[in-house]
């Protein structure tokens, strides 16, 4: 996702979007994961990314163990679309190779060595 920050601020995007996850919270209106809460804010004013820039699917396969690659080709954005989060399988000890990218970020992971020092 790419954002206009300037915009976002602006038309208070955050806002809306919390109001459609406390709908949600109630009500369970839907079941996508937390995409539909944007897709119903920006009712439609989206554009796609390019599929070369956005390497998906990273988390897809998690519920048969399986890790993908990357596609061939230079890669800008790594979404680990699906089930399986870098972090969760980094914190259970299980992850995938390209979790590795993640890692800097993890903050359980931060955390832990923080307090080692």
């Amino acid at each position: 996702m790419v954002i206009d920050l300037h915009r976002w601020r602006r038309r208070d995007y955050t806002k809306r979007i919390e109001e459609w996850m406390e709908l949600q919270k109630r009500l369970r209106i839907y079941e996508l994961g937390s995409l539909p809460p944007f897709l119903l804010v920006f009712a439609g004013n989206i554009a796609p990314v390019d599929h070369r820039w956005n390497q998906h699917g990273l988390g897809g396969d998690n519920f048969r163990g399986l890790c993908r690659d990357l596609h061939p080709g230079p890669v800008s954005l790594l979404h680990w679309s699906g089930k399986g989060k870098p972090w969760a399988r980094l914190d259970a000890n299980r992850p995938c190779p390209l979790d590795a990218l993640w890692a800097p970020y993890d903050l359980l992971e931060t955390q832990s060595t923080a307090l080692d020092q």
